[in-house]
């Protein structure tokens, strides 16, 4: 019998910030969005009339910690 073993060798891969920071922004502008229809939106900066979207994001809010009544 072979007494053969297999050990894979991690490498380290570099991303380049080139590629990597359109996505970041992205990722950035999609949280900053998610934010302010929790946590502003039906407030003074409201951009849509009615309680829909409050509503709709009531449980984010208390899950978040964002006073709404």
């Amino acid at each position: 019998m072979s007494t053969l073993t297999y050990s894979p060798q991690a490498h380290a891969v570099a991303l380049p910030l080139r590629e990597v920071l359109p996505w970041a922004i992205f990722g950035g502008l999609l949280l900053m969005l998610a934010i302010y229809f929790i946590g502003a939106e039906q407030g003074a900066a409201s951009l849509f009339k009615g309680m829909y979207v409050h509503e709709f994001v009531h449980d984010g809010r208390h899950l978040l910690g964002f006073p709404c009544h």
